[in-house]
């Protein structure tokens, strides 16, 4: 038995072969149609769809034949690979000295007649054959050649269809995983910036809306209140912050802060802003005179009736928005309420006069 030359550019068939993705998939019916084709146009029993790996011949298709696969160097495949130009004819291997004694031809499936039109790839290597067998000696005619390298090249075109479709799957997943990472990025980028925007009008301290936050939001009430919406101001100040700060220290006076935020915050919401120091404001819209008292009074006893070992009382000053006010006239006059408050004994709420 004469051995299987190598085809000139091994390594390179090998790597395209391997890029089919196609040694040991399933069956699939288009390749046996084509199989049963070729047989049948020759005469045969036994046909495949033969692939030539570096050790194998693996049989993608199959018709007379029960072995999926054989040895390479027993392959009449690997023979006819090495010339990739041409269709291999092996008329009686009984006959011929290169096949004589193979295994293929003294035992299962006792091969006499064997013809492989190579499977050419579009680099010019061959990575198996479309051929046909048969146990008794057999020749082809011209047509039947010619239908043979048709039927191969029917195969070859299935394989680069696959290869593309494999690729293309290859680009939408790949498209899929960006268009992901896109999406997640740019979650990423608007919850950061969500942040941002959060930290850059919060109080860090307190958790309330900074002075930034409270002047936009002053401005906006003021345009509501120029259409007739009704708005209050009321600035809030805690009594004696700077004797808290020097008899307990800076860390209770901070402690004071939230606590007291927390109050506000819990009565009045997004309404309420540290407007620094120890001065907090209150947006009050909708509401007359009275009923701001009433809420800023409430505001005034629930601080005095906080659980800490500190007491702490607040004083309010409230403004009420009038036609032609912009933001500045109405803080300035409920500070102003406010400082009357605290000149009138402190823990008290002050309405600005009109």
């Amino acid at each position: 038995m004469q051995n299987p030359p190598s085809p000139a550019r091994e390594s390179e068939r090998i790597a395209e072969l391997d890029s089919y993705h196609i040694l040991d998939s399933l069956p699939e019916k288009a390749y046996d149609d084509l199989v049963r084709i070729a047989s049948s146009i020759c005469g045969v029993p036994m046909g495949l769809v033969s692939l030539v790996d570096d050790s194998r011949q693996w049989f993608k298709s199959r018709r007379g034949i029960d072995a999926e696969q054989t040895p390479r160097e027993i392959a009449f495949c690997a023979h006819a690979i090495a010339q990739p130009d041409q269709i291999f004819i092996v008329p009686d291997a009984r006959a011929d000295t290169r096949f004589f004694d193979n295994p293929l031809v003294t035992g299962n499936p006792n091969i006499r007649f064997y013809a492989g039109a190579p499977l050419v790839t579009p680099g010019g290597n061959a990575v198996g054959t479309l051929c046909v067998l048969d146990s008794e000696p057999h020749t082809l005619a011209p047509f039947q050649i010619e239908a043979m390298q048709g039927l191969s090249r029917q195969v070859m075109a299935l394989l680069e269809l696959r290869k593309a479709y494999r690729e293309l799957r290859h680009h939408v997943a790949e498209r899929e995983w960006y268009e992901l990472q896109l999406k997640q990025y740019q979650s990423d980028l608007e919850q950061e910036n969500l942040q941002l925007t959060r930290q850059s009008s919060t109080d860090a301290l307190t958790g309330l809306s900074n002075r930034r936050a409270l002047n936009a939001a002053l401005d906006w009430r003021i345009e509501r209140a120029r259409e007739g919406e009704s708005l209050h101001l009321a600035i809030v100040d805690i009594d004696h912050f700077k004797t808290i700060n020097d008899l307990h220290g800076h860390q209770a006076g901070d402690e004071t802060l939230a606590s007291v935020a927390g109050v506000l915050n819990a009565q009045f919401g997004a309404s309420a802003a540290r407007a620094g120091g120890e001065e907090f404001a209150l947006l009050l819209p909708q509401c007359d005179s009275a009923q701001a008292m009433e809420v800023c009074e409430y505001a005034r006893h629930a601080v005095q009736s906080m659980a800490s070992g500190i007491p702490v009382t607040i004083s309010i000053g409230v403004a009420r928005y009038r036609d032609g006010d912009s933001a500045a006239d109405v803080y300035v006059r409920a500070d102003r309420a406010l400082y009357e408050a605290k000149r009138g004994g402190r823990n008290r709420v002050v309405l600005a006069a009109d």
